[in-house]
């Protein structure tokens, strides 16, 4: 069991890690002007769409991605067997990483094609969200109840 509990832990680190390269990857990528950047900015419209769908996404997604998590937790993955929870504590983890991923991504792209400082600011606010997330083996026993 101690094993299968280091090798969730240490996934989990993987995917935050892989969760936090790839918007960087992105800020690389549009600091280089390796892709179009600012086709919209000139447009209104478009930017004003941008900034609104960039702040409703971040208003519900970090809520939902952390409150999510919680409900599930208690709700549903307490009431199984460890080696099944294990599996799904992983499997919404990945979720809950994945729905903030999606902000911060739409939110960064926001940034760079309509140069809006609010798709930059949705963008941090997402990523702060994300020390919430941070997995540690003491936290996973905890969260699942293990002694």
């Amino acid at each position: 069991m101690e094993e299968q509990i280091e090798r969730v832990v240490k996934n989990l680190k993987i995917i935050y890690i892989l969760f936090w390269l790839c918007p960087l990857a992105i800020l690389l990528a549009g600091e280089m002007e390796w892709f179009p950047v600012g086709i919209w900015a000139d447009n209104v419209q478009v930017v004003y769409f941008l900034e609104t769908l960039s702040i409703l996404l971040t208003a519900i997604i970090i809520p939902l991605a952390l409150k999510l998590f919680s409900l599930v937790l208690t709700n549903k993955i307490d009431k199984l067997g460890i080696v099944l929870a294990l599996k799904r504590y992983q499997q919404w983890s990945h979720v809950r990483l994945g729905l903030l991923e999606l902000n911060v991504l739409f939110s960064l792209f926001g940034y760079y094609f309509a140069f809006s400082n609010t798709g930059n600011l949705c963008m941090l606010i997402s990523l702060t969200a994300s020390f919430f997330c941070f997995p540690t083996e003491k936290r996973l026993r905890s969260e699942l109840r293990i002694n």
